[in-house]
């Protein structure tokens, strides 16, 4: 199992540069865990492509059910108690947007405070780093 970030999961949706890459990581291993709120992420990204004119809605409407398709595979680390006390602390210590710091706090809480058990799949340089500063074995 890995910890994805949402920054990950979008070049599994659109064709990006890291696209190759991803999908041969989640073959290696197809069980994702994720932060509760990774699918409104993922939409958020899409819709904002949707706007600027990158996608159609065609294919705005196509890439929605490929999410849901993904998303309903997936296991999401729920918004507890226990996480927001995590990001708290991860936004004292690292550079992080409250996002950011509430997929790594869920990845704490998902890894059982063990990280370097839970590799984290990231494409998010800050957030990488500070996965890495926390201990999780990086998948970038």
């Amino acid at each position: 199992m890995r910890f994805w970030d949402s920054s990950a999961i979008l070049p599994l949706l659109t064709e990006e540069p890291d696209t190759e890459r991803r999908r041969e990581q989640l073959e290696e291993d197809s069980q994702m865990l994720t932060w509760w709120a990774t699918g409104v992420e993922c939409a958020s990204a899409l819709s904002r492509l949707l706007r600027e004119g990158k996608l159609d809605e065609q294919a705005y409407e196509q890439l929605l059910r490929q999410l849901q398709v993904l998303s309903s595979g997936w296991i999401e680390i729920q918004p507890t108690e226990k996480v927001r006390q995590r990001a708290v602390r991860l936004l004292r210590l690292h550079p992080l947007r409250a996002g950011d710091a509430l997929q790594l706090a869920a990845a704490l809480v998902g890894s059982e405070e063990s990280p370097r058990t839970l590799p984290f799949v990231c494409g998010d340089p800050r957030l990488a780093g500070a996965a890495r500063r926390e201990g999780f074995p990086l998948l970038a």
